[in-house]
């Protein structure tokens, strides 16, 4: 019997053990953790991660890359500096018992998430791509030690979420766009020892942090102002340079002594102070007479400061009725144009391809290679406001609004290099001088009344769309001259898109080298999910068709598209040269093949590009991502512009607003609005590029050199301090003339004001006289 019992009791310890220690003996990860693992995966883009696969898997028992556990559980995620591109999904907050993730040193895009996983004590985001503002989900996060999201894009004021955040001894958020004053409840962050917020916009005052047992306090490049709190100056580490402080500082509370002038007790009725040597002074003394003259005279400067406020208010007020006298009289201007215009495009036909060639334009005359349209109904129209001299000019056709308004390029220095006077400057048949200043005036004062362009009218304070495509009016695809992939083919030419054949991310998506069977190069455009949410395969072929007709020199050819999956690829013509962007800071071998004259023939064949999409395309078609990343060198360095068409795409993105950022953008896209001269003006930091060398914006500069268009301005219109911002590789081999008319395309491009920036079809007229 007592066997018996023995028996039993090993089979019940038996099935109990092997009860318990199943999931550490299989390594089998709870099912919660391999579906946000999995998500994780598709949001980053699916990287090429040892182990890492779409839908199940044992992270844990598989040891996939970067993956830590204890027991079922993933408690870290450990993936810095892989070239990660994506997004992070909205499954993170799913993970279970996760403490850490480390995704710093990528390319990860997109916003941080507003649902983030409780248990995490250290979240670092730091050196990627993302935008938009810090959630206010962190003040969830009441376990974290370690925050670090530097290096990023992200803008706005710092959320007020730190009140349960006691245990946080590191934050890092410099080297962001944020801006605001520092959040009151950062002054619960009790064991904060290290504190990062330099190369941002915050502002306002520094007391909420003296309480703070911070060692290591960085600051610097900020608008903090006020006296710094005396506390701050006594931590080891403490850099606050670049900042408009007071340079005195907090004073500390009075002394327990009484000072000369200090308020002694009242013994009687009557107040009474003390003198320097200690005897009450009553009121009635002359020092008491003095105290009312002071304070007779604070009440004057109260009067003066209130009527420097009234005049300022009132000068304000006039100001202000200039301007709606002005825009009223534009809106009525405006509306004659529009008529005009809506009676001209009834007849209007379809606009094609313009070619223009050199050597034609030096004989006078210009060629397309369809059928080009007939104008003359739309000038009849509009004959009030357009130039006398423009049937003259057969590239004029859309510049006439800036007779008035814009002086030419040409000729606007002498041969000293130095500008010339109003009197003395030569202009373009169809313009008119309104006046000669400088950049700094005219960013100071109030702009002019905008000129009137049947272009510019039309689209100026529109939000941004740009293309016919969201009204996804679903159409016949003409397939004729298009190779329809499929993925398992491309999988194949590519080498399943592997890291050897990338040539390059965007926020559209990664673009693969292909190469097929026969030996032929394509570049495969592989659309990013976020880019194409709650699209059908109807509206992804109407995307193809209108990209289908897209056809000219200096814009890259779709050769073919490919939707299967719910996967979207577009291939494209390869260009064995690389982009731009990589010839001028990648490539040395490439910059030293950029002589002054192939740059300048690069800015034409861009420029021309983009003419044919402002001007020659019906509907006109702005590009709205315009960057040297996106023109592509052939063998001849002859510029292609890539993703022409693809703005709606852009439209989708929650990142393209916050383009400014990278530079390129013009000034009017942070109100949410983007035109063609906003195409125009990011042609213009291009040729910055192309003049200076340097990135549009570079962090590893000082601060008031890490944007190129900021830096550039004061110094285009001085000859000496031109010719110092040259690129240093082109050695000075370039001609003076040349360089002074190219830095004047440069500065009516990057005009502040849309309305005073050249059509892109004038600015190709001045290039021409370039070559």
């Amino acid at each position: 019997m007592g066997r018996s019992h023995w028996n039993l009791f090993m089979k019940i310890l038996i099935g109990l053990l092997l009860l318990f220690t199943k999931p550490f003996c299989f390594g089998d990860t709870d099912l919660r953790d391999v579906a946000a693992i999995n998500a994780l995966f598709i949001a980053l883009g699916y990287p090429p991660l040892r182990g890492w696969i779409l839908v199940g898997g044992d992270p844990c028992g598989e040891k996939w890359q970067g993956v830590e556990c204890v027991f079922s559980n993933i408690t870290a995620i450990q993936l810095s500096g892989l070239n990660l591109g994506g997004e992070l999904g909205t499954s993170l907050d799913q993970f279970e018992s996760i403490i850490s993730i480390d995704l710093s040193n990528n390319h990860i895009g997109g916003i941080i998430p507003s649902a983030l996983p409780a248990t995490l004590r250290s979240f670092s985001l730091s050196a990627n791509q993302f935008t938009g503002s810090i959630p206010s989900a962190l003040a969830s996060l009441t376990q974290l030690m370690d925050l670090s999201i530097n290096n990023n894009l992200l803008t706005g004021a710092i959320p007020d979420v730190f009140q349960l955040l006691n245990g946080l001894n590191n934050l890092d958020l410099s080297g962001n766009n944020l801006s605001g004053q520092l959040p009151p409840s950062m002054a619960d962050l009790f064991s904060l020892t290290t504190l990062h917020l330099q190369n941002n916009r915050l502002s306002g005052m520094l007391d909420v942090l003296q309480d703070l047992p911070l060692s290591d306090l960085n600051i610097e490049n900020n608008l903090f102002s006020g006296p710094i709190p005396p506390k701050l100056l006594g931590i080891p580490n403490f850099r606050k340079d670049g900042n408009p402080f007071n340079t005195t500082i907090i004073p500390s509370a009075p002394a327990l002594a009484p000072s000369p002038f200090a308020v002694a007790p009242v013994t009687a009725g009557r107040p009474t102070r003390q003198t320097g040597a200690g005897q009450p002074l009553s009121s009635g003394s002359p020092e008491s007479d003095g105290g009312r003259s002071f304070f007779s005279g604070k009440r004057i400067i109260g009067i003066v400061i209130i009527g420097a406020v009234i005049l300022v208010a009132l000068g304000a007020c006039i100001l202000l009725s200039v301007c709606l006298k002005r825009r009223s009289k534009h809106r009525e201007e405006t509306k004659m144009v529009r008529e005009n215009a809506d009676m001209a495009s009834k007849d209007k036909p379809k606009l094609t391809k313009p070619s223009v060639d050199v050597d034609d334009v030096e004989k006078g005359r210009r060629e397309t290679t369809l059928k080009p349209v007939d104008r003359d109904g739309m000038k009849d129209r509009i004959m009030d406001y357009t130039s006398p001299k423009l049937h003259e000019n057969p590239f004029a056709s859309n510049t006439s609004f800036r007779e008035d308004h814009t002086e030419s390029f040409r000729d606007r220095r002498d041969a000293n290099g130095k500008r010339k006077d109003a009197s003395n400057m030569s202009f373009r048949d169809d313009y008119t001088e309104s006046s000669s200043v400088s950049i700094d005036e005219l960013l100071a004062r109030p702009p002019p009344p905008p000129p009137f362009s049947l272009l510019s009218t039309q689209e100026i304070a529109k939000p941004i769309v740009t293309a016919d495509i969201p009204s996804r009016v679903p159409k016949k695809l003409n397939t004729s001259s298009l190779k329809v992939f499929t993925i398992a083919s491309l999988q194949q030419y590519t080498n399943s898109f592997s890291e050897d054949n990338l040539l390059g991310k965007g926020m559209l998506g990664s673009v693969y080298r292909a190469e097929l069977p026969n030996g032929r190069l394509l570049a495969v455009k592989k659309l990013d999910g976020s880019s194409l949410t709650h699209w059908s395969d109807d509206e992804f072929h109407n995307l193809v068709s209108d990209i289908c007709e897209i056809r000219h020199d200096n814009i890259v050819e779709l050769k073919g598209y490919c939707a299967e999956y719910g996967q979207y690829l577009l291939i494209y013509e390869y260009c064995e040269n690389g982009t731009l962007y990589e010839a001028l800071h990648v490539d040395k071998e490439m910059h030293q093949m950029l002589s002054w004259n192939v740059r300048v023939r690069i800015a034409l064949g861009a420029a021309r590009a983009l003419e044919y999409l402002h001007e020659a395309c019906q509907p006109p078609i702005v590009h709205q991502n315009f960057k040297s990343a996106n023109i592509l060198l052939d063998n001849e360095l002859k510029a292609q512009l890539s993703d022409s068409g693809l703005a709606s795409l852009l439209d989708n993105q929650s990142s393209v607003r916050f383009l400014p950022t990278h530079g390129y953008s013009a000034p009017e896209f942070e109100s949410g609005t983007y035109t063609y001269q906003s195409d125009v003006f990011s042609f213009g930091v291009v040729m910055l590029e192309l003049l200076t060398g340097r990135k549009s914006c570079d962090r590893t500069l000082p601060r008031g050199e890490q944007y190129l268009v900021r830096w550039a301005i004061p110094r285009l219109h001085d000859i000496d301090a031109l010719s110092r911002m040259v690129d240093p590789s082109l050695k000075g081999t370039y001609p003076i003339k040349s360089l002074s008319r190219f830095a004047d395309i440069i500065s009516s491009c990057i005009m502040r004001e849309p309305e005073f920036r050249p059509p892109i079809s004038e600015i190709v007229q001045e290039l021409l006289q370039m070559i």
